[in-house]
């Protein structure tokens, strides 16, 4: 009988010490966190470390207030017009230079009034004398006009019998014609004679980037401007981004919104091209959102968080969920979706409680940024039973000493 109850206080002791031993891994693995993948803290507030924000232009750290994504939400973010695709201080319209450190100057060149063709160096120019086959250089069928004109040389001149050297460059086919007649006239009786471009190849504009032919254009009698060019381009691209064009001319870059002209009818952007100006369409590689967490395109092996382009660099958080594939109906925490912002160096966060479908008609109203990173947090239940997983092998391990695999040492007794 004393043999029993010694073996039954044993056994008691042995039990406890299993059972303390795994309150001890659950304690460290709680404590420590040391659960697989993301998750915010239940009911928090605040953002967990300090982010770089800036208030008054100046950077500080802080930790940040976490908004609710509410009606009065949306009824205030829709008050200010820069929320708005079109609006001029829209995060996207500046987020390019934000990112690669660009200094371009927001708005248009002056507007300059249209002047007429001014013949430059290396152009052709077709001289017609009426009535005096000998002064003009016939063209044919196999020799075109081009070849049949007088080339303005380097220097902006060039040689005309018996009207000598003539200053082309800088100057009008009127203002050319008025001289040759006026030189004529000592020779000839009743000048009647014409002047005409063969070749326009003095003046250039280059069109780069997201267009596509790009390459150069001849700067022509016909007015070149903005639109023209890039549609002789071959139009843009899928992944240009029609919000941050940049017009290089006289060391200045400026930023052209071409959404603004095709969606807004603003006329000024589209500016009149002149000698030298170069053209860069940038891709819109800056303009995309991070879906993560719980969404049916995380799940399983080897599949990867979702990347999104946006559209015209404009998307709403509805717009987000959906091209990420959803929530995982198995894993996600409906009620714990966040948005992470960081645009432009102000930072914050947004929560979404989506528990009731009926929440997805504010998140469609919910205007994205360049960069916002979509988060769906995890249920409480599927953490819970990972701890549980991580924990079984050690208590099936314990269960080796004191289950049905008794080690019958521990218990012997002299």
């Amino acid at each position: 009988m004393v043999i029993n109850n010694v073996l039954f206080i044993q056994e008691i002791k042995f039990i406890s010490a299993n059972i303390f031993l795994i309150l001890m891994i659950l304690s460290q693995l709680t404590g420590c966190t040391v659960i697989p993948g993301q998750h915010m803290r239940a009911f928090s507030t605040q953002s967990s470390v300090e982010m770089p924000t800036q208030e008054d232009n100046e950077t500080i750290l802080k930790r940040l207030n976490i908004q609710t994504i509410n009606a009065q939400l949306i009824v205030n973010m829709e008050k200010d017009i820069n929320n708005r695709s079109l609006g001029p201080d829209n995060v996207a319209n500046h987020y390019f230079d934000y990112r690669i450190g660009s200094k371009t100057i927001k708005g248009t060149p002056e507007k300059e009034p249209y002047d007429q063709y001014r013949v430059g160096p290396r152009d052709i120019l077709n001289i017609t004398v009426w009535g005096h086959p000998e002064l003009t250089i016939p063209a044919g069928e196999f020799r075109s006009a081009e070849t049949a004109g007088n080339v303005v040389g380097e220097d902006g001149t060039f040689f005309y019998p018996y009207a000598g050297v003539i200053q082309a460059a800088g100057r009008t086919v009127e203002e050319i014609r008025a001289e040759l007649t006026r030189k004529l006239s000592k020779y000839i009786e009743n000048v009647q004679l014409d002047v005409r471009v063969a070749g326009y190849r003095s003046q250039r504009v280059y069109v780069v980037g997201e267009v596509a032919q790009p390459g150069i254009h001849l700067v022509k009698d016909i007015p070149l401007t903005v639109l023209e060019a890039i549609n002789s381009a071959g139009g843009v691209k899928p992944e240009a981004d029609l919000r941050n064009i940049t017009l290089t001319r006289d060391n200045k870059t400026y930023s052209i919104n071409l959404l603004s002209l095709y969606e807004g009818g603003d006329i000024k952007q589209n500016v009149l091209l002149r000698h030298g100006d170069v053209l860069n369409v940038p891709d819109n590689v800056l303009n995309k959102v991070f879906v993560l967490g719980e969404t049916t395109l995380g799940r399983g092996f080897g599949v990867r968080p979702r990347s999104v382009i946006m559209n015209k660099a404009r998307m709403t958080l509805t717009e987000a969920l959906a091209e990420g594939g959803g929530f995982d109906q198995e894993t996600s925490d409906a009620a714990r979706i966040f948005v992470f912002r960081s645009a432009l160096g102000r930072s914050a966060i947004f929560h979404l409680d989506a528990k009731s479908p009926d929440a997805l008609i504010l998140a469609d109203r919910f205007p994205l940024q360049p960069r916002d990173v979509v988060f769906v947090d995890r249920a409480e239940g599927i953490r819970w039973n990972q701890i549980i997983a991580q924990i079984q092998p050690t208590v099936d391990l314990l269960n080796l000493f004191d289950g049905s695999l008794r080690v019958q040492p521990f218990r012997t007794l002299p």
